[in-house]
């Protein structure tokens, strides 16, 4: 049966079981499935409000947001180290439940954000949103750096490098987007310590001069390693290195990253990533509002992503008879947890030079269509209406990383930045959240400026 009529016969039943009994039982939390490097665990406080209480149908879209906003948010709330007395208070989880007592930068990034959400929709107050935001500031500004740039994954308790993991570019400019934007939304000893900590990014440090290209990785050990040199998530490291009061970076390496166009079936052409991950079209607009603004060599950026969502909707459409779980309710492949463990390469056509770069298991994340939503509003929420409809795929924080039919499989952890995808850019599609207050800081303007990614004359 084609899978768009059986999801139609599904909702009308469900809509009349919802009529007469709405179940009121939690699911139990699950257990991690992941085998991770001993650790030593953080005591972070067991979730305190309960699991969304699984309803088939909700009674309209707003309601699904909602869910998943509240649920989301309650992950950068509760899974982070809360202990006042603890070198690590304000660190967050990069997954739960699995890696415990591991929190990554650009969780921490994300969740920054996410206590404005909080405030702004009234799930925590002002006051409360303040102090957890100066003591993770104040951490922040104690830890490890190399030249500013943070180390990738850290212990919770201790704030000190874990796994051995690199000093990361990418992942230092998600945790400076956090920490500028809280800095703008709450003023005052924020705002210094936020304006102490981007100061304190050396971004040419990081640069590669013979290629002007940004390296991906830093350790100890070995030195830099990797380029940035074919487009991905990176566009926000541009716009801060160039924004930079005290080591700014000029326009050269923005403009030297390859930028290979390609297309799917007969969608518009746009500029993407290798792996044709969907988080790559993503990330960088969660903060940066690139709408109705084009730089130096024509690019509009907010219609590149409208191009690579659209070009994975219809992939996903055209694939719908060849999986179970991929489709026009279950679409946009991104990096996430599968059957075998973590994938990077899940994507979708185009991917690099052949269309051969991306993977696909049949396996689709719950965030990469949420992620689009201010791209493919229409698109993304009608797969929230379908993932609400899947019981297993719902868990205390919301929907579960990822699921795959074919395999009758459902990820048991949800991951932090997955998580912090879908609530900033859930909150920007309700209002401009996120991108209104981002937007108003100087530092991001400038780079804009700089870089020659200028606003549109509206006619």
């Amino acid at each position: 049966m084609n899978k768009l009529l059986f999801w139609n016969l599904l909702l009308g039943i469900a809509l009349l079981v919802t009529a007469c009994y709405a179940p009121n039982e939690q699911r139990p939390v699950p257990t991690a499935n992941l085998t991770i490097p001993s650790t030593t665990a953080v005591s972070v406080p067991e979730p305190t409000m309960p699991a969304p209480a699984p309803t088939p149908t909700p009674v309209n879209d707003e309601a699904i947001i909602a869910y998943e906003m509240q649920a989301a948010f309650r992950f950068f709330w509760e899974q982070a180290n809360t202990n006042p007395d603890s070198p690590g208070y304000g660190l967050i989880r990069d997954r739960y439940p699995g890696s415990a007592g591991i929190a990554s930068i650009a969780a921490v990034g994300f969740g920054l954000s996410a206590i404005i959400v909080g405030v702004e929709r009234g799930y925590i107050s002002y006051d409360q949103g303040y102090e957890r935001v100066l003591g993770t500031l104040q951490t922040l500004t104690r830890m490890e750096r190399e030249q500013g740039f943070f180390y990738h994954f850290v212990d919770m308790e201790s704030g000190k490098r874990a796994w051995q993991s690199e000093v990361s570019s990418i992942d230092t400019a998600i945790l400076m987007m956090g920490v500028l934007s809280v800095g703008q939304y709450f003023g005052h000893d924020v705002q210094q310590l936020a304006d102490e900590l981007y100061a304190g990014v050396n971004w040419g440090w990081f640069l590669d001069p013979d290629r002007q290209m940004f390296y991906m990785a830093y350790r100890p050990e070995e030195g830099f390693s990797g380029h940035w040199d074919f487009y991905a998530e990176q566009l926000m490291l541009y716009v801060l290195a160039a924004g930079s009061p005290t080591y700014p970076v000029d326009e050269r390496p923005y403009y030297s990253f390859i930028r290979h166009v390609g297309r799917y079936g007969n969608g518009e052409p746009f500029i993407h990533s290798w792996f044709g991950s969907l988080f790559t079209y993503q990330f960088s607009h969660a903060w940066i509002d690139f709408r109705n603004r084009i730089d130096a060599k024509g690019v509009d950026w907010f219609a590149n992503s409208v191009a690579a969502s659209r070009a994975h909707y219809d992939f996903a459409v055209a694939m719908d008879a060849k999986y179970t779980t991929l489709g026009p309710n279950a679409w946009g492949l991104t990096a996430c947890d599968g059957p075998n463990g973590y994938e990077g390469r899940y994507g979708a056509p185009p991917s690099g030079y052949d269309n051969r770069a991306h993977l696909i298991d049949d396996t689709v994340p719950p965030a990469g269509a949420i992620g689009s939503i201010i791209f493919t509003p229409d698109e993304s929420l009608q797969a929230m209406r379908y993932y609400y409809s899947l019981e297993p795929l719902k868990g205390v924080y919301g929907f579960n990383d990822a699921f795959n039919l074919s395999r009758n499989w459902y990820a048991t952890d949800v991951i932090g930045i997955d998580k912090g995808i879908s609530l900033l850019m859930l909150a920007n599609y309700q209002d401009g959240l996120i991108h209104r207050i981002t937007m108003a800081h100087p530092a991001i303007l400038a780079g804009l400026e700089r870089l020659g990614i200028e606003q549109l004359q509206e006619e």
